[in-house]
Parts: C-alpha cells; sequence; structure tokens
C-alpha cells in the first residue's frame, strides 16, 4: 500500500463580496435585481410548499404556463417588482412594506426583502444578461 502523499494548497486570493451578488457581477440596479430574486424565490417556496404544477400556478395569476416556467428559471427581466407582489398576493401572501431610518454606521439606505420563514436555498438563478 502507498503512502498518501501530502499535497501543499497554494493561498487562494479572494475578494469578500458585497452582500449582493447582483452588485458584485456589476448588475445595472443590484438592489432592484436581489429584490425581484427574493421575491420569486418565496414565489417558488410557494409554490412548491402547496405542490402545484405550472399550470395551476398560471391559472391562479392570470399568465400563461411558459411565463410560469420563465420566472422560475430566473428569467427575471420579465418581471416587475409590483408584478411580483402582486403574485404573491394572488398567492395568498399579505405583504407589509416597512420604511426606517437607516443605521447611522452605513453609507447608504437599503430595500431589503424579510420572509416570516426562512428559505435555504434560493431555487432559481438569476439568467445573465
Amino acid at each position: 500500500m502507498k503512502a498518501k502523499e501530502k499535497k501543499h494548497i497554494e493561498e487562494i486570493e479572494f475578494e469578500e463580496g458585497s452582500g449582493n451578488v447582483f452588485a458584485d457581477l456589476g448588475f445595472e440596479n443590484p438592489e432592484e435585481e436581489l429584490m425581484k430574486s427574493d421575491l420569486t424565490a418565496q414565489i417558488s417556496h410557494i409554490i412548491k410548499t402547496k405542490k402545484l404544477t405550472q399550470t395551476q400556478v398560471a391559472r391562479i395569476l392570470g399568465v400563461t404556463q411558459p411565463r410560469i416556467s420563465s420566472l422560475l428559471s430566473g428569467d427575471l427581466d420579465l418581471f416587475s417588482i409590483e408584478k411580483l407582489m402582486k403574485f404573491l398576493q394572488l398567492l395568498g401572501q399579505d405583504i407589509e412594506i416597512v420604511v426606517k431610518p437607516k443605521p447611522e454606521n452605513r453609507e447608504t439606505a437599503h430595500r431589503i426583502v424579510v420572509f416570516p420563514i426562512e428559505i435555504t436555498s434560493v431555487p432559481m438563478v438569476a439568467k445573465a444578461r
């Protein structure tokens, strides 16, 4: 039996992310893209929890099944934040908007989406432009 060889791992250079992958990738409106992604993740979670088919969801939301497929595939350019919030309402979700001052230690104000349940995995990826 051969003795195991020790492998030397070189120092890997990396850059810490900003917390918004869309900003890190250079998207034009990264906060809007992140919000769309978060809303879409919640829609996907509801669809899976309720065990709905794309056809059933399309009927509920008043759109075609291919539009639902595009949404769940991460084609976020096809949907506005307002449309995604309307979809959530049609899926039986209340939406609350809370406006509050940003912390003094942060340079800019943020828009975030907060859900009452934690989604552990995002089921889709935004398509690159």
